[in-house]
This record gives structure tokens, sequence and C-alpha cells, in this order.
């Protein structure tokens, strides 16, 4: 079964995944103009330091303020509306998450929000490259010990250079280096 099928059943069976979006500034925006018209999908709710920046990205991308307007996390999770917040924190700890999109491209802020959803269980989506640099392979290695996915996104140039050399390890080829350009 290929993604498409297998969201479109979450969205039948009225259990889409929960995303939560930190960081609303290109990579964050590139993914909300996309998440609002991805069915199986709920963005529970986006922190960013600056939530007018948050809700400008969203009006830019085609987010109604209504999409937007939910009053809290437990309002958002009730309504199926999103709830932006300065707080990373309780984005993390909002009840229902399912997984959380890193994407504030600060090293140390971005280990650190990786830490605390691997202590409370939440698959995390790894778009901060530069958190990634420093201590990715350790970052994965204590979210697998836990039971939960560290990925890097799909889009970034890092995940298109694993892919490429996944794809040509599993066509035979021996990979003696890998770039994109």
């Amino acid at each position: 079964m290929n993604l498409y099928k297998l969201l479109a059943a979450r969205a039948e069976e009225g259990r889409p995944v929960r995303v939560g979006l930190i960081g609303a500034g290109k990579f964050g925006s590139m993914f909300l103009a996309q998440a609002r018209k991805t069915l199986g999908i709920h963005l529970l709710g986006i922190a960013d330091l600056d939530v007018e920046r948050a809700r400008a990205a969203c009006a830019r991308t085609g987010w109604t303020a209504e999409q937007i307007g939910a009053s809290s996390f437990p309002d958002a999770l009730k309504s199926g509306g999103t709830f932006l917040t300065d707080n990373a924190e309780d984005l993390i700890d909002a009840n229902g998450l399912d997984v959380l999109i890193e994407a504030t491209g600060d090293p140390v802020v971005g280990i650190d929000h990786c830490l605390k959803c691997i202590d409370r269980g939440r698959h995390l989506i790894m778009v901060n490259v530069e958190a990634d640099v420093v201590a990715g392979p350790l970052l994965a290695r204590r979210a697998e010990q836990a039971g939960l996915v560290y990925s890097l996104a799909y889009g970034d140039q890092p995940a298109l250079i694993c892919e490429q050399v996944d794809w040509a390890r599993a066509a035979g080829f021996e990979v003696v280096s890998a770039g994109k350009g």
C-alpha cells in the first residue's frame, strides 16, 4: 500500500496523523503549503518564537483564520483546527501529537527539541540539518532505542542524498562518495 492510500485510510477512519511543526520559516512555510491539502494529516499545532510570523506564513500558504483559530491544543484536537503558540515544549507535550517536525535551523534548540520528543514518545522529522550534522546519528540511535522514528525530511538536501545512496546500494553499486549540487 502506498503513502497516499495509507493517509486516505487514516482520514476515512477519522484518525489522521497529528503533526506538530516547530519553525514557520522557509521550510515550515513549504510544509504549510502542502499540509492543508494532504489527506490524512491534521496539523495540530505550530510553534514559532514569533506567533505573528507563523500566522503570516499560514495566510501566505492559503490557511484561513478559522483553520488556525484553535484556542488551545485540546481545542485543536477536538475541532480539527490548528493552534499557534510561541512555546515549543507545550507543542511537544500536546495530547494526541503523533509526530513533530523540527524546522528551526538552530542546532542547539533542535537537539533539545529532539531529546524532549524522544523523552515524551514522539516521532521526529528533522528538517534542522544543522542539528543533524552535530548529533544526528546519536539522536537516531536514541530514538531507535525508544522505539521511535527519527528521520530527515524528504525534500531537504541531506535526505535527497540519502535517498540517492539507498537507491545506488539497492541497485548493487558501491557508493564511494555522495553529494548533490
